[in-house]
């Protein structure tokens, strides 16, 4: 397949807001792909690397390309491209610099203008054209003519599209079904909705729930085959080399083989939660152990051979029970109202930000937001996309202050901004949005550094109203940063609609 086909349906999809148009015309080339180049193809057309980091920045690729003329006729095919970048990730050691830089300019002295454009989005990571990965699921799935849920549950559970793009479209269904959980490697969390407060959620869900505290850690799965343990953060990153703490805690629960997800966190001599930023800050570091991370679990995916995942969620309770009960998190099994209440309130008063109701008949949704788990906190709060920062006066004069905030476009276009705000940002965290913001910097003008949408913010409000001013009709009432959410990357973000079920009525 010409490496042209791929760049020009990516320029389609950017150019319609159309998610019906955008998965035709995804499903056309993924089809026309074939076994042979769909992993590299579904892989590009969610902005993503199969080999993952190249170790060629943005620098490193503006000054292979500046002065290199475009190939006048498409030639590259997808099979060179995959090549080039093999190589590129392959590259280490001395002379590599000398070595990627003729990969470089080898693959894109061989390019169209608008393959080269392409190109530059896709090795710098900054690829933006409307295709998140639920989009190319969606067209994976008419690709093959394969149930979309069966696509959804087979990357879910393999960690990987472009793996199950292969599998769909060389065996179909039957040979999506054979992907199951493998015990030592991730699996996308099962993640909840926001309810308006507990009343609310028991009423939806009925009194065959579970009510637990909702921790202010962060979120982690550990699997482990006898001594063999890996952990996880909430996007799948590795770990387990910075938390031996729960290593060693993983190795002493009396079972052969187990998958658990919970959250850590790291707690004051009082017992209380520290400020999320301190649990966060071990996941990036091997070295500073000063602080220790206690884990907590509120569910059980394996035990000892037994995959749990399309158990009720009492079966799985049961077993997270039996394995692991002096580190469940706070918990009650069909409490009445009032006692939920009370639980609720217990959760507050310890530190934590509220609590998640659960239905007991459901089963673990991996990678899925549904009604069957609620979170209840204490105000609103949403997660937005930082778009830009304006430079601060008076006091705040030479720091970036006044964020750009935006919603995520559940069909995978830019997001939609939805308000400013310079509220809650303390001097540390001024002094920090200076320093880091630049790093992703897209453009700026006189007054304001814009961002490519990387950064996730926390963001507390009072609520929202209808608003004309900004592109998705609604604006943030009285928005307040309470925190960054290193954890989260900007596909996790909430989507406008989350933020428009906010209106009044």
């Amino acid at each position: 397949m010409l490496f042209a086909e791929v760049v020009a349906v990516s320029a389609e999809v950017a150019g319609t807001r159309s998610r019906t148009a955008k998965i035709a015309a995804l499903a056309a080339v993924i089809r026309a792909a074939g076994p042979g180049a769909v992993r590299p193809v579904v892989a590009w057309l969610s902005g993503e690397l199969l080999q993952g980091r190249l170790g060629a920045g943005w620098r490193t690729v503006a000054r292979t390309v500046d002065g290199l003329a475009p190939a006048e006729e498409p030639a590259l095919t997808v099979e060179d491209v995959t090549a080039a970048l093999d190589e590129l990730a392959g590259t280490s050691g001395a002379g590599s610099v000398a070595r990627r830089d003729a990969v470089l300019t080898g693959m894109f002295g061989r390019a169209t203008a608008a393959e080269q454009r392409f190109l530059i989005g896709l090795v710098t990571g900054e690829l933006r054209q409307g295709a998140l990965a639920g989009v190319v699921t969606d067209a994976v799935a008419r690709a093959a003519e394969v149930p979309l849920e069966t696509v959804r549950r087979a990357a879910m559970l393999s960690g990987s599209l472009p793996d199950t793009a292969a599998a769909a479209l060389r065996g179909g269904a039957a040979e999506l079904a054979g992907f199951g959980l493998e015990v030592l490697r991730g699996i996308a969390p099962m993640l909840a909705s926001p309810a308006e407060d507990v009343a609310s959620a028991m009423t939806d869900l009925g009194p065959d729930v579970s009510v637990e505290f909702k921790l202010d850690g962060a979120r982690i799965q550990v699997h482990r085959i006898g001594d063999d343990v890996r952990v996880y953060t909430r996007t799948l990153r590795d770990i387990t080399d910075a938390v031996p703490e729960i290593v060693a805690v993983a190795r002493e629960l009396p079972c052969r083989s187990v998958v658990l997800d919970g959250e850590s966190l790291a707690l004051t001599d009082a017992g209380r939660p520290r400020p999320f930023q301190e649990t966060m800050s071990r996941f990036g570091s091997t070295e500073s152990r000063e602080t220790l991370l206690r884990p907590y679990f509120f569910d059980c995916l394996h035990l000892d051979g037994r995959d749990l995942l399309d158990e009720p969620l009492s079966v799985r309770l049961d077993a997270l029970q039996e394995v692991a009960g002096a580190l469940r998190i706070p918990a009650l099994s069909r409490p009445t109202p009032d006692e939920a209440a009370a639980h609720y309130s217990a959760a507050l008063a310890a530190g934590h930000e509220g609590v998640m109701v659960k239905a007991l008949d459901s089963p673990y949704a991996a990678g899925r937001r549904g009604r069957s788990w609620q979170k209840v906190k204490q105000t609103h709060t949403v997660d937005l996309v930082v778009l830009g920062a304006e430079w601060g006066y008076g006091r705040r004069t030479g720091m970036l202050s006044n964020l750009h905030l935006g919603a995520r476009d559940p069909d995978g276009g830019e997001p939609i901004m939805v308000g400013k705000t310079f509220k809650g940002l303390t001097d540390a965290l001024l002094r920090w949005q200076t320093e880091e913001f630049p790093r992703h910097e897209r453009e700026r003008d006189q007054n304001t550094v814009y961002l490519r949408p990387e950064i996730v913010v926390e963001i507390e409000l009072d609520g929202v109203q209808v608003s004309r001013r900004y592109p998705g009709g609604v604006a943030l009432r009285f928005a307040r940063v309470l925190r960054y959410r290193p954890d989260k990357t900007a596909a996790e973000a909430d989507t406008i609609e989350a933020v428009r079920a906010l209106l009044p009525g």
